[in-house]
């Protein structure tokens, strides 16, 4: 049976792209059924909409508060069959309304070995700390900025000739192929 997922993002879509090609090209038992967006001018928005995933832009300035945005998003969520979340560059703390609805059904994709950097400078705080190595990590999502149980991590070296562009252009070539792998494990292990 067909895993349904909604992938949350707000900005490019790099992420977005490299986990709908997967599904595409790979054995991963799922389909993505929804694009959330929460920036109405992201360019990820049209490349969902070229590839015919539905999307529902939800823009939190239009609601009295996080609570009833994320009651819009739970109903489409519902309505989509949606049987797990995967934020991919989505910028806004997950609250409540679908913390509860999705509990360890909510994964996110970080730019570095968490705990080590967490929050929404990863790669520029890795870089700007001086380390050698940095990465990738999959963890579930809960309450916390980048605390939830670790799922996987990927190593990237930090090399001497770096500049923060050739890093983060690795750490993105590592994400995009390391959170497919990851989605697929954890679907054949009945995980979502």
């Amino acid at each position: 049976m067909l895993k349904q997922l909604a992938v949350f993002a707000s900005g490019n879509g790099t992420n977005f792209i490299a986990l709908h090609d997967a599904i595409k090209t790979r054995p991963i038992p799922a389909t993505i059924a929804l694009l959330i967006c929460d920036q109405p001018k992201a360019p990820v928005i049209q490349k969902a909409q070229a590839l015919n995933v539905p999307v529902l832009i939800v823009d939190f300035h239009d609601y009295a508060n996080k609570a009833a945005a994320e009651q819009i998003i739970l109903t489409a969520l519902q309505k989509a069959q949606v049987d797990a979340i995967l934020l991919a560059g989505y910028m806004r703390i997950i609250g409540p309304t679908l913390l509860n609805a999705y509990p360890h059904r909510i994964l996110n994709i970080h730019p570095a070995l968490l705990p080590h950097f967490p929050g929404r400078h990863g790669i520029e705080d890795a870089f700007a700390a001086g380390v050698t190595e940095t990465g990738v990590t999959i963890h579930y999502i809960d309450a916390g900025i980048d605390t939830g149980q670790i799922i996987g991590q990927r190593p990237v070296a930090v090399k001497p000739d770096d500049t923060l562009t050739s890093l983060a252009t690795r750490i993105h070539t590592v994400e995009h192929q390391f959170y497919p792998d990851v989605l697929q494990s954890l679907i054949n292990e009945g995980a979502i």
